[in-house]
């Protein structure tokens, strides 16, 4: 798996990044995205005081969330409530992976945001706006705790071998998107939705869709990076190639959760009856 620093170890000025940015998405954890960055030396830090303006007043997350908002996404046949019940899925589970998905749907735009203005970073471009933004914004409530992350190497070979077929590799290391590690704790499920969505997975439709929430957040890049101030300090000259490529992991991984976010959601039983 991709390099993490997990929540939990944070401390310092990370920590206090974590906070911020469990805040302003309104999400009850950190993308791997920050926690990738919060492994590489200085990198986490400089990335959250450059583009931190644009996310502090809501800019960045109000254009991220407009611009997917009516991307449309294929559909996967039903799921039952009962086949919910046989596969360990109870009531309260039930509206926690429905929580699961609306906070991928939620958070992913962010980040695709997040990623593409610090692309722009890294090859070289320097914003020079003046300070500015809308200081009357409020993120959106915090969706409740949702279910931690699976570790991948304390599952058994049948559960990681489900799991790791939802993923995708950064060079030589698996990488699984956060989405399907908290589905990971109903198995049944997972191994039901893995094998649901490995045809739509594969699908040319699915993949324009990826390709529209890809080309919706990049026609909103520019405007948002013009409306950064200028950098206070240079960026860490360690491994940028390996920021790039983490990047490249995001840009394809990110509008995957929006798409089957929405997906999964929409399989789900209707929020009537019991």
């Amino acid at each position: 798996m991709l390099a993490e620093l997990a929540e939990r170890d944070a401390a310092g000025e990370i920590a206090v990044i974590y906070a911020e940015i469990r805040r302003l998405w309104g999400v009850p954890y950190v993308s791997s995205l920050q926690r990738h960055l919060a492994t590489r030396p200085g990198w986490l830090e400089w990335v959250w005081a450059a583009l931190h303006p644009v996310f502090a007043d809501g800019r960045a997350q109000t254009a991220a969330w407009q611009a997917v908002a009516l991307v449309d996404v294929p559909r996967l046949a039903p799921i039952a409530r009962d086949a919910l019940r046989v596969w360990g899925v109870d009531a309260p589970g039930e509206a926690t992976i429905r929580a699961v998905c609306e906070s991928f749907v939620r958070v992913s735009p962010v980040n695709l945001v997040l990623s593409g203005l610090l692309r722009r970073l890294v090859d070289g471009e320097r914003p020079h706006a003046a300070p500015g933004g809308n200081a009357a914004w409020m993120p959106p409530p915090a969706l409740s705790p949702l279910p931690a992350l699976a570790d991948i190497g304390a599952l058994s070979p049948s559960e990681r071998g489900v799991l790791l077929s939802l993923g995708t590799q950064v060079g030589a290391d698996p990488f699984v998107p956060g989405l399907y590690r908290m589905l990971a704790g109903w198995p049944a499920l997972l191994a039901h939705l893995a094998t649901a969505l490995r045809p739509l997975m594969d699908d040319p439709a699915t993949h324009a869709a990826y390709a529209r929430v890809n080309a919706a957040i990049d026609a909103r890049i520019p405007a948002l990076f013009a409306e950064l101030p200028a950098l206070s300090a240079a960026p860490p000259a360690d491994d940028v190639p390996g920021v790039r490529a983490a990047l490249d992991a995001y840009r394809r991984t990110s509008p995957e959760m929006v798409v089957v976010g929405r997906v999964i959601e929409r399989a789900l039983p209707a929020l009537t009856g019991a």
